[in-house]
Order: structure tokens, then C-alpha cells, then sequence
């Protein structure tokens, strides 16, 4: 087992804008670095990326490894893996977390195979615990928990026999706590030599359009399921969200019948949310989904069947025909509570 401490987890940025994951792993880093008693690091690669390093001290880094280089200026393959790839070799860490992005999912798997080191992908949870495995102590091992089998059950996945444990993580799934007070961390620069390797792939042109739908951030979301029955019927939530000052987002089932735009997806393969209120209407409730919301703080769900699954985890039901319940919901807000 290695015995090395070291956390890590890699900072994506574009355009020089660190990616909201990056520090929302570095939250969980802190954790998982305090269980080991060993040290959080992160992994920055860029160009003129002084002040992001200097950013991750306020979520308890001490040590930044960074490159920094015009040439690096953009996310490349091979560049960043091979440069990714050097460092994990010479440093070995017991931890490396990247997040569940397409620069994450594209580096991460290139690392660990070069590297020969564990990979899990999309975990909601991480946490260090010893473990029995096939009659054989190993001490401090990375959990590594997520969803399987199509999320009908959750698979808590070790690698034992692998030094590094490298793990990637969707947006929102970990809370991002910055720290009272940042730590006199340091900046460890690495050298980057360019090779003609590293040009056989080129970007020619960048295209980014920021998303209009910010799930993550509002306070109130109304969210339906395949249970809504059509489209048609989905506008009245739309309608109640106008009301009460909601984001309207939907399952993955409403997705797949075309009540709602993927970008509005909440769930495991969707965006995992915590607002202050989370109106559930006609969802059953699938491990798939409830990943992705369950730890909002109220949670009010309406389902016809008393049965579903999402009366597990709300705060409050209702018991009955959505199509009835959300009109006298949005007349109340209308006349009732001005």
C-alpha cells in the first residue's frame, strides 16, 4: 500500500476561469486529507494562473504543483496528460480526484492508465476507511461510492492493489466550503518542456457558449417527472416557478420523452442541486434522481401513488392527481399568501 498521503486533485480552468468542481473537490480533498492525516495538494496547469493557485489557499491547499506555460494555455490532450502523467509517477500520490467534466473525463483515464492506477468514475461519495478484502488487511483505503446496474444500486468500489486511487466527480455532487481564514500555502512550479508530440493534436478555433439555465444556483426549483403524462401538461410547472420564483428542471425520464431540455436534467446523469426548496411533482423517486436532489433543504413532493419512493426522502407529501394539486398550489400563491 502506499504510503504516501498526498491528496490531489486537479484544477480545470478555461480561458483562465477555474472550474466550480475543481474547488468543490478541493472541500472534499480537505476531508479525505484530515481522515489520512496527510496533506492536500492540487495540480494547476495553464498559463498566467499565479492567481488562481493563490485561490485554492482559501480551501486548505499547501502545495500547488504548477506549470505554467504560454504553450499550455488551453486544455490539449496530450500535453496536460503527459505532464499529469510525469507528476502522479514522481510524486505518487495516495489520491488523485478530477471533476466529471469533458476535461476531466478525457484526462483522468489517459493518467491512470499510463500510470496503472485505480479509476472510478461519477462517485457521489468518497470517503477513507480500512478494509477486508479477501481475508487480507488494507488500512486507509479510498471508498469510492457510486450508482450502478443502471442506479438500482450503490457500489462502493476499492483498489487495493493499486498505489494510486484516482476518482472523478460530477459538478455539485461535493458542497464547496471555502475555509474562515487561507492557509500559508506555497507554489511549486514545474517545468514543462514542449515537444513536437504535443502538436500532433492542435486547436484550430474555440467555441464556448455559457449556459442560460443556472440549476445549481436558485434557491426554489420545480422539477416534474415522466408521472406529468406530456409536454402540455409539464407548462404548468413552468407556470407555478413564474409564481413562486423558481427554476423549472425535470428527470431523466421527462428528458427522454421530451418534456424538458436536457440542460435542466437533476440526477445522476444530469445536475445535482440543494436549494432551499425542491417541489417534486410526478417523480417517483429513482436512486437516479434522488442523487441529484435529496440534499435540498425542504423537499415537497406530489405523487398519486403513496407508494413512490420520493415520500422516503421529503419533508412533506401530497398524495394525489398533479394536475389538481398544482393549480390550487399556484392559486394559493396568487391570492392566498400576498
Amino acid at each position: 500500500m502506499n504510503e504516501n498521503k498526498l491528496v490531489w486533485v486537479f484544477i480545470e480552468q478555461r480561458d483562465g476561469k477555474p472550474a466550480d468542481v475543481s474547488f468543490e473537490l478541493l472541500s472534499k480533498g480537505r476531508k479525505l486529507a484530515e481522515s489520512l492525516n496527510g496533506e492536500l495538494q492540487a495540480v494547476l496547469i495553464g498559463h498566467n494562473m499565479q492567481a488562481v493557485a493563490e485561490e485554492t489557499f482559501h480551501y486548505g491547499v499547501t502545495d500547488v504543483l504548477l506549470a505554467d506555460h504560454p504553450d499550455l494555455n488551453h486544455y490539449n490532450t496530450l500535453p496536460y496528460s503527459r505532464i499529469m502523467s510525469e507528476l502522479v509517477d514522481r510524486y505518487q500520490p495516495r489520491i488523485v480526484l478530477f471533476g466529471g467534466t469533458f476535461i476531466g473525463r478525457d484526462l483522468a483515464p489517459r493518467v491512470a492508465s499510463h500510470t496503472r492506477s485505480g479509476l472510478t468514475a461519477d462517485c457521489t461519495d468518497l470517503q477513507i476507511s480500512d478494509v477486508t478484502y479477501l481475508r487480507k488487511d488494507y488500512s486507509q483505503l479510498l471508498l469510492q461510492i457510486r450508482p450502478a446496474f443502471g442506479g438500482n444500486i450503490i457500489a462502493t468500489i476499492i483498489c487495493p492493489d493499486s498505489p494510486v486511487q484516482m476518482a472523478t466527480v460530477r459538478e455539485g455532487v461535493m458542497e464547496k466550503i471555502p475555509l474562515s481564514q487561507p492557509v500559508a500555502g506555497r507554489i511549486t512550479p514545474v517545468y514543462y518542456e514542449p515537444d513536437a508530440a504535443d502538436q500532433l493534436v492542435r486547436i484550430i478555433a474555440r467555441h464556448h457558449e455559457e449556459s442560460k439555465v443556472n440549476l445549481k444556483a436558485a434557491p426554489i426549483i420545480v422539477a416534474g417527472g415522466y408521472g406529468m403524462g406530456n409536454w402540455q401538461n409539464f407548462q404548468i410547472l413552468h407556470e407555478l416557478a413564474r409564481v413562486i420564483g423558481g427554476e423549472v428542471a425535470g428527470t431523466r425520464a421527462a428528458v427522454d420523452a421530451g418534456y424538458i431540455d436536457h440542460v435542466r436534467q437533476v440526477g445522476q446523469t444530469g445536475v445535482t442541486v440543494r436549494p432551499k426548496l425542491y417541489i417534486a411533482c410526478g417523480i417517483s423517486g429513482a436512486i437516479q434522481h434522488r442523487a441529484g436532489m435529496s440534499e435540498s433543504n425542504k423537499i415537497i413532493a406530489i405523487n398519486a401513488d403513496p407508494d413512490a419512493p420520493i415520500f422516503g426522502v421529503c419533508h412533506y407529501g401530497i398524495v394525489g392527481d398533479v394536475m389538481e394539486v398544482i393549480p390550487k398550489l399556484i392559486d394559493a400563491y396568487k391570492h392566498k399568501l400576498k
